[in-house]
């Protein structure tokens, strides 16, 4: 049996940030303390390509003993000024996931909810183990949206990581981790061959390679809460309330695209 993996899921790493990414942000002291846990406990980060390629293909050589890895959402300015510094002092791969329309830069469509990345900076992650991957381009909820809006979501986003970096994205990350079957196919048919959601669960092979799962960290987790997260202790107790919300809300979201669908073939 393939044994499940930890995936981190990060947003902003930042000392001050402002209110809209304050609950998803990590204190940069915390956040190294963090990696200097993982050093310690043995674990080897790889990217995501790395783990959906040697899931999909046994025959490549295995993964690590005890691997983990390391994501981080939207593109934020902190994850060039604070994060990358650690990493690299560890050797740890990482992915980041990047909404293309909210990067500084020729295609910036205003929707950055802080400080974000340029593409200078984005370019010297992509040079440091970091694996640079697709989250749209303007950060929609793509099961709510319609479809050609959805392609266009993800075709800009994965044309201009391509023009920008040389080579079109491997890996995807959902919005706000909201998916359906049809958004998995449409993900799939613009060329990303895995993709992750949320669900704070461990990843496991059964899941398929576009329902990949992934655990938060935020600001309020602290250095014990971590060690059991990413030891896979306990996960289901630490975000129980959560997975009851998001259940939930996933009956309203299913109902809202049913009437929506309905709305449109009346038009």
């Amino acid at each position: 049996m393939t044994p499940p993996v930890p995936i981190l899921m990060y947003h902003s790493v930042a000392s001050a940030p402002n209110a809209a990414t304050r609950g998803l942000s990590v204190a940069p002291e915390a956040f190294a303390d963090q990696m200097a846990l993982i050093g310690d406990l043995g674990l080897t980060p790889v990217s995501t390509a790395h783990l959906a390629a040697s899931w999909r293909t046994p025959s490549l050589p295995p993964l690590p003993s005890r691997p983990v890895l390391i994501t981080f959402d939207d593109g934020y300015e902190g994850v060039h000024r604070h994060a990358l510094p650690v990493l690299a002092k560890h050797g740890f791969a990482s992915t980041l996931f990047v909404s293309t329309g909210w990067l500084r830069g020729p295609h910036d469509t205003g929707g950055g909810l802080d400080t974000m990345l340029d593409w200078d900076q984005v370019r010297q992650l992509a040079a440091e183990q970091v694996e640079i991957g697709g989250h749209s381009h303007t950060h929609p909820q793509l099961d709510q949206i319609p479809d050609d809006v959805l392609r266009t979501e993800l075709l800009r986003c994965t044309e201009i990581i391509a023009d920008e970096l040389g080579a079109r994205p491997a890996s995807f990350a959902y919005p706000y981790g909201y998916s359906s079957r049809h958004v998995r196919h449409a993900v799939r048919e613009a060329g990303f061959a895995q993709s992750l959601a949320v669900g704070n669960a461990l990843a496991r092979r059964r899941q398929g390679p576009y329902a990949l799962q992934r655990v938060t960290v935020r600001r309020t987790t602290g250095i014990e809460e971590f060690e059991r997260l990413v030891e896979g202790r306990a996960i289901a107790r630490t975000f129980a309330g959560e997975r009851a919300l998001t259940k939930g809300y996933a009956l309203v979201r299913r109902a809202r695209q049913v009437r929506r669908k309905a709305i449109s073939s009346r038009v």
